[in-house]
């Protein structure tokens, strides 16, 4: 059992809480028992499951990972969260330079929340689209809250991060997807628009939306109709919005 935090074990895990340490080494931290069981069916590579006994009790099938024992003090130590379940793993990031986009794919602009990004990542799974493309400049999809809010959805969506947007949905349009952004100008509503065929659709940052550069990419600028006196939709709404859109007018899996 690990009961010091000098241990290098433990200060390789207090690093990636940092994204450069996430960057430069591959791993993230999953934490808490539903994610770690999420990751464990999933085809990421868990590197080392880690458990205080004084925390968890449940009893956990680890399908022969390795698994790491730590003092009470020491998991405490290490976890994110204000009241630790006892179980968190190290997991390598996945590359996916060679993924198969699907009919529906979703791209975010320069959309900074981690809340957002989580709440987005959750709900396309939910709707059943799987690709999802960041900018440069959005938050990190290996950040803890972004993955604890996706309750394991992040293990089924594909997400390619830290790109030149502009330059990726040039090469979509190319291979004949319909460029979709969401706009406040000169705009169809959603509710009349059709998403048939082959759609990217690109949900903008959180105060400034789409940037000008991509909006004049777009084959369709869509503006989601509020009634109220609010001006704008939280960038994760607004996301759940298109994305049930999508759903419900091609009628997929719809019980």
């Amino acid at each position: 059992m690990i009961t010091s935090k000098t241990n290098d074990f433990i200060k390789y895990i207090k690093s990636l809480s940092l994204k450069k340490n996430r960057d430069e080494s591959g791993d993230f931290i999953v934490e808490g028992i539903k994610m770690v069981k999420e990751v464990i069916v999933s085809d990421y590579n868990i590197k080392k499951i880690v458990i205080c006994e004084e925390l968890f009790s449940e009893t956990f099938d680890a399908n022969n990972n390795d698994i790491e024992f730590v003092s009470k003090a020491i998991f405490e130590y290490i976890s994110d969260t204000k009241t630790p379940q006892g179980i968190m793993a190290v997991v390598s990031k996945k590359e996916y330079s060679n993924i198969k986009f699907g009919e529906t794919i979703f791209a975010l602009d320069n959309v900074q929340d981690p809340g957002n990004l989580g709440t987005i990542i959750r709900t396309l799974d939910c709707a059943g689209i799987n690709t999802l493309l960041l900018s440069k400049g959005c938050a990190d999809e290996y950040n803890t809250k972004v993955i604890r809010s996706t309750m394991g959805a992040i293990f089924r969506v594909s997400i390619l991060s830290d790109l030149d947007l502009k330059e990726e949905l040039e090469k979509l349009k190319d291979k004949g997807y319909n460029l979709v952004v969401t706009s406040l100008e000169g705009a169809t509503s959603l509710f009349e628009h059709e998403f048939s065929g082959k759609n990217v659709i690109v949900i903008g940052n959180e105060s400034n939306g789409v940037s000008k550069e991509i909006q004049e990419l777009a084959n369709v600028r869509i503006k989601i109709p509020m009634v109220g006196q609010t001006e704008s939709l939280n960038a994760g709404v607004a996301a759940s919005l298109m994305a049930y859109e999508v759903l419900r007018t091609n009628k997929k899996n719809i019980c």
